[in-house]
């Protein structure tokens, strides 16, 4: 698997004029990373920390972004590691069967789960975050990574919209207080080929048995972001932040 973009054609991004992709003055935030604020209120606004899929950047999503609602900070973070013209969160072991079977190499997942709650973190102070208000939107190992990440701390996040991905196998099994009722958006691709709408469905089901509020989507199209899904996902991130 070479890229997982979010292919999201109908977005186009004029008007939406982000920060530039590095870390400017903000040292303290260990990924580089765009944002961009609200026209009105930065102060003490909620965010939605953005994670991108494998071989992107951290202006793939920024088209599905600029969807969202005005009242709502953006920081969209690069993964740490350079892929082909991109980068990545982590490499794949593929010890289970190849692709389908695929899951993310232990010691690169960990570290970026660590950077990304460390980058959560810091810009939420650096950029005066409603730290209760924080949610998560992540596009295959993006969308892997935010629910991992949830579930290591269900407390930090509001809400989680996690798109063509799956629940790895390392955080399968954990069920931890402040789970219940936590609202996810589960997004799958019937014609997924990268991320098979199976692996979607599982995690969503998981999410379902330790009783979080989840909002599942399927959608006929690839591993990409069309239309339908954008309108779903839109909606979802609303009725959280209203």
């Amino acid at each position: 698997m070479s890229r997982e973009r979010s292919q999201e054609r109908a977005a186009a991004a004029d008007g939406y004029n982000p920060e530039p992709a590095n870390r400017g003055d903000m040292t303290d935030i260990p990924l580089n990373h765009v944002h961009v604020a609200p026209d009105e209120d930065p102060e003490g606004a909620p965010a939605v920390f953005v994670l991108h899929g494998r071989g992107a950047d951290e202006q793939d999503l920024l088209p599905v972004a600029r969807h969202l609602p005005d009242g709502l900070h953006v920081i969209s973070l690069r993964a740490p590691e350079p892929l082909q013209g991109g980068y990545t969160w982590y490499d794949l072991d593929l010890s289970a069967g190849g692709l389908e079977e695929s899951q993310p190499d232990a010691a690169d997942f960990r570290r970026s789960l660590d950077l990304i709650a460390e980058s959560v973190e810091t810009a939420t102070e650096a950029y005066d975050l409603d730290p209760d208000r924080i949610g998560l939107l992540g596009f295959s190992q993006g969308a892997i990574a935010c629910l991992s990440l949830l579930l290591e701390e269900p407390n930090r996040y509001a809400w989680v919209v996690a798109l063509h991905g799956y629940l790895a196998d390392a955080h399968a099994d954990l069920d931890p207080d402040g789970i219940e009722g936590k609202p996810v958006f589960v997004g799958v691709g019937a014609g997924d080929r990268v991320i098979p709408e199976s692996r979607s469905a599982a995690a969503a089901d998981r999410f379902e048995e330790i009783d979080a509020d989840v909002t599942r989507g399927s959608y006929p199209g690839g591993h990409g972001i069309g239309q339908g899904e954008l309108a779903d996902v839109v909606a979802f991130v609303e009725s959280q932040v209203a």
